[in-house]
């Protein structure tokens, strides 16, 4: 029986530990039959030494989302290796350690530009550079961490988060007459490298211990990438601009 993502070609960015959402998504998409390639910053070596344990070998390509430049060659260095594409996922957030931890109201104003430009405004520009290999449409999937609320700790990623949700809803609209679909999954807390540089994230993912419905592990980033995948997939073929929660309930629970 062949995967859900047969003869799919997937670029994957965000792949820095086992414990990532990313390593999971690749992993789970080449199961499924998916061709992928990966991007890294800033240590392409590092994603190089992880993607050795995938199931299949995986080329990794040095892309920094806010490098005009890098951007620009993006589509020809995937085009030698795939041919096209039919899938994308976003898995890229960044805020300096002053728009975190507690900080808010003190944050400059250059910290939350960063911030806004690496977690939101890299979608756009990400998918962009991607578009002339996606001919034949295809899925963008990203993932965002529920900027309905004001969560503890999380400060400036807080707002990011939100602009990285209204920015796939446009995208949604001005890419769908070209058959292209822009989802974003939003995960629970994962124990990954982007929670370590959290200040505080335990106080963070402390409120899913009293508030899940569904018993949530923070060491398990698979349920995560199965979203992805799905995203990805042709299951859902009339889906676009919306916002899957993966968080075990949570997010539809008062108190």
């Amino acid at each position: 029986m062949s995967g859900i993502l047969e003869g799919k070609r997937i670029l994957i960015t965000g792949v820095l530990m086992e414990s990532s959402i990313a390593f999971h998504a690749a992993k789970q998409a080449q199961e499924q039959g998916a061709e992928i390639i990966l991007t890294a910053f800033p240590r392409p070596t590092l994603t190089e030494r992880i993607a050795k344990k995938l199931p299949k070998p995986a080329k990794v390509i040095e892309l920094d989302v806010t490098n005009e430049e890098h951007l620009a060659r993006l589509a020809d260095l995937v085009g030698e290796e795939l041919g096209g594409l039919d899938g994308v996922v976003h898995s890229i957030g960044f805020a300096p350690q002053d728009a975190l931890g507690g900080n808010f109201l003190n944050t400059p104003f250059e910290s939350v530009a960063t911030a806004m430009h690496v977690s939101a405004f890299s979608l756009k520009s990400l998918t962009m550079a991607c578009l002339p290999l996606m001919q034949n449409g295809g899925s963008v999937v990203g993932l965002t961490f529920d900027a309905q609320f004001a969560w503890p700790q999380y400060d400036w990623m807080g707002p990011a988060k939100a602009a990285l949700e209204a920015t796939n809803r446009y995208m949604a609209r001005d890419l769908g007459k070209q058959n292209i679909r822009c989802n974003l999954i939003s995960a629970g807390p994962i124990g990954s490298m982007a929670a370590k540089s959290i200040p505080g994230f335990g106080d963070l993912a402390a409120v899913w211990d009293s508030r899940s419905p569904l018993e949530w592990d923070l060491k398990d980033p698979e349920p995560a990438g199965k979203g992805i995948v799905a995203l990805l997939s042709d299951w859902f073929p009339k889906t676009t601009g919306e916002i899957i929660h993966v968080d075990g309930g949570l997010h539809a629970i008062g108190a």
